[in-house]
């Protein structure tokens, strides 16, 4: 069910992994910010939309991981965009036949194995770099692109609204999850931490792409605690972290093997390189 967070903003919350949908009402329709996971989570998007006698005029996927890049005919035919490069990786991706068939099998060790809709995955449209708003009817939406989690990564401000929408960052389930194939995954993310915090000034609601809806307060919170982390591992030291261990959120114990992956490729990359992170 769609839940209101600021005037016209409204997020569907998926029991999967507490995703984030973000709708936002324009002028003549809503512009959809990473719809939802499953097929009947999206229907029931779909038919929320419908009582409050709303279409989905544009959409945008906050970068390339394949549980932000959704859609289903019911949600139409509305241009979907990304930044260039999210873009750009995930059509790398799909051109390989058998990418949809390798996260399909990824799917059978969850609890939404054969739900989710895999046949529109993906076909976004890169916006030309130099973009600042994403182009439609209705509130100014700002694209702070970066490469913390992703190629291509994209926060959105939206700026009337005072809400942020975070994509996979300042979750407070989540750890920072570092693009470790990056060159420089842990520079990468602080410099991304730094845009945030550029605009933390003008944010009343920040809207992770997993985990709950902040307000004001808890941005700074967020940006801190994460900084905190990605700085411990960048020393070589095993963050006494929230989210990890006895602190985590019950049903997210599993975030603590994101941690200890995480750790265990820096240390293989710092042995590789010889140097430093």
């Amino acid at each position: 069910m769609l839940r209101q967070v600021a005037d016209g903003v409204l997020v569907h919350e998926s029991e999967f992994v507490q995703s984030n949908a973000v709708v936002v009402r324009g002028r003549s329709g809503v512009l959809l910010i990473d719809p939802g996971v499953t097929g009947s989570e999206i229907g029931c998007l779909v038919n929320d939309l419908r009582e409050l006698g709303e279409s989905v005029v544009a959409g945008f996927s906050t970068h390339p991981d394949w549980d932000h890049l959704l859609w289903h005919t019911r949600l139409g035919e509305a241009p979907r965009y990304s930044t260039a490069r999210c873009a750009a990786t995930i059509g790398e991706e799909l051109s390989d036949p058998g990418a949809k068939a390798r996260i399909a099998d990824h799917l059978l060790e969850t609890e939404i194995a054969g739900q989710v809709p895999l046949e529109l995955l993906g076909l976004v449209t890169g916006l030309p770099a130099e973009t600042t708003y994403i182009p439609w009817q209705g509130p100014q939406v700002r694209i702070i692109e970066h490469q913390a989690h992703a190629p291509g990564h994209a926060a959105l401000l939206i700026e009337e609204r005072g809400v942020l929408v975070a994509g996979d960052m300042l979750s407070d389930v989540l750890v920072p999850m570092l693009d470790l194939d990056a060159a420089n995954p842990i520079e990468d993310y602080l410099t991304a931490l730094r845009l945030l915090e550029g605009v933390a000034s003008d944010v009343d609601v920040v809207v992770p792409g997993h985990g709950s809806v902040g307000g004001a307060e808890q941005v700074r919170e967020r940006i801190d605690q994460d900084r905190a982390y990605v700085l411990a591992l960048r020393n070589g030291q095993d963050p006494a972290a929230p989210r990890v261990g006895p602190s985590a959120k019950p049903g997210w114990e599993w975030v603590s093997d994101v941690h200890e992956g995480q750790l265990q490729r820096l240390a293989r990359r710092d042995e590789r390189d010889g140097a430093p992170r």
